[in-house]
């Protein structure tokens, strides 16, 4: 097969990416560094894609090699012992271009899978072929195979609510960081965040596996209401009411939903939506309980109900509105 070279800007933004991620692998990584490719990531979508996409095919070339933990972890843990001193990181780093120009390359088959992303308060619906609808929320990336059957996506960051055409013989898959959910006849919402991801299953039937080489494979079997949130180290499936979760989907209408929820999780939600955001200032402000349902895109009705009810102080300083009692 003959990839077609990227246009010279996308080979600038890999390039850096690829140079961002190595440093995060094999240098001493500090606060500082975080914050700055934080602002790499935001300065466009661009960025974010080829970041984690390239990230996407290391998590596949550590997934090729029989080990039970990252092949880039045993190089770092190497390099922190001493082993080839005085260019360790030098040599890890090396070693870490040359897994991504090796992931890259096995990932070229994969080349013309489609990317769908979201602004900030930008919902979008994408229709499948055989009629499966996927509807991404705000601030999210999601990948759709265009190659072989194409039943297969990746939701790289953000929240996507999936209406799956079963399939018995092509069965539905979504990646989400070490997680992968598979379809066995199902709606069902995923939710990735820097953390952790979450999996409601509204109706039918799906299958929750860890993806991770390094640890224990765990699963679960999800029925209607049933909920998985997984970390890095843990997977834990509960029940909710059919109500919760229509009141998580409430997005989907434009609208959030709050039960007995404090105001810093509800100004939390609210600011997922907009680059003007809401801060709760003090603990005791965000502990008080709220309730309702308001507009995703109106942040200023919730801002105002909560003023009214709990006699709170609200004030506007640029891009942020402080609310404190």
């Amino acid at each position: 097969m003959t990839v077609e070279p990227l246009p010279n800007g996308a080979e600038r933004i890999e390039a850096q990416a690829a140079e961002w991620l190595q440093r995060r692998h094999f240098w001493l990584w500090k606060d500082e560094d975080q914050n700055r490719l934080d602002e790499w990531l935001n300065v466009a979508p661009a960025h974010l894609v080829a970041y984690l996409r390239l990230e996407a095919a290391l998590a596949r070339a550590d997934r090729m090699v029989a080990l039970r933990q990252p092949l880039s972890s045993r190089l770092a843990q190497l390099a922190r012992k001493g082993w080839w001193p005085g260019v360790g990181r030098v040599a890890a780093g090396l070693i870490l271009v040359g897994l991504i120009a090796l992931a890259v390359s096995q990932f070229s088959g994969t080349a013309k899978d489609r990317t769908y992303a979201t602004a900030l308060g930008e919902r979008k619906i994408i229709t499948l072929a055989d009629g499966s609808r996927i509807e991404l929320n705000t601030n999210t990336v999601l990948r759709l195979a265009t190659h072989g059957d194409g039943r297969q996506a990746w939701l790289d960051k953000g929240e996507a609510y999936f209406q799956i055409h079963h399939d018995a013989a092509h069965p539905f898959t979504v990646v989400a960081g070490d997680h992968r959910v598979v379809d066995l006849g199902t709606r069902f919402l995923v939710r990735k965040e820097p953390s952790r991801i979450e999996v409601s299953l509204v109706e039918g039937s799906a299958r929750v596996d860890t993806l991770s080489s390094w640890r224990p494979i765990q699963s679960a079997l999800l029925t209607p209401g049933d909920v998985v949130i997984a970390t890095a180290d843990t997977m834990s499936l509960m029940k909710r009411p059919s109500t919760s979760i229509a009141d998580e989907l409430g997005w989907r209408r434009g609208l959030l939903v709050f039960r007995d929820t404090t105001l810093a999780d509800a100004a939390a939600e609210f600011n997922r939506y907009s680059t003007h955001k809401i801060v709760v200032a003090d603990p005791a402000t965000a502990a008080l309980i709220v309730g309702g349902t308001f507009p995703a895109d109106d942040a200023t009705m919730f801002v105002r109900a909560a003023k009214a009810l709990f006699k709170l102080h609200v004030e506007t300083k640029g891009n942020e509105t402080v609310i404190r009692r």
